[in-house]
């Protein structure tokens, strides 16, 4: 019979689970920290939209590279995990600001979802912090 503890939860499925979820949430943001180096018409026309100055691409790409890089990092997940909240926090304020529809509002908070489910199937000590117990 196996109970609800953290350390049922620890099985290799979560741990794959969680580390398939972390790659693909780290290659989907490595892939938009790119394109705020790179500058494509997209990007330039969403900075614009926004009331952003495009100047602040550079800047805004390096914040979310380095606190990619310190998610994908399993010693570091868990710091990268926070910074990553309040870069996707702000994210949602932009977008609120401008009056954006829903989706595109609700996208940055789904993806810090995203974020935190794939730390919390990969790493034990998050599970046991967060998981009551019996």
């Amino acid at each position: 019979m196996q109970s609800d503890t953290p350390a049922s939860l620890s099985s290799k499925q979560s741990l794959w689970a969680g580390r398939i979820l972390s790659v693909l949430v780290v290659l989907f943001l490595v892939f938009d920290s790119v394109g705020k180096f790179v500058k494509p018409v997209q990007v330039v026309e969403a900075f614009a939209r926004l009331g952003m100055s495009i100047d602040l691409s550079v800047t805004i790409g390096t914040l979310l590279l380095i606190c990619t890089i310190l998610y994908a990092i399993p010693r570091t997940a868990f710091h990268g995990a926070i910074l990553l909240t309040g870069y996707l926090g702000g994210a949602v304020a932009i977008q609120l600001r401008v009056g954006n529809p829903v989706f595109e509002t609700v996208f940055p908070a789904l993806f810090g979802v995203l974020v935190w489910a794939g730390l919390f199937l990969r790493d034990d000590r998050l599970r046991i912090l967060l998981l009551p117990r019996s």
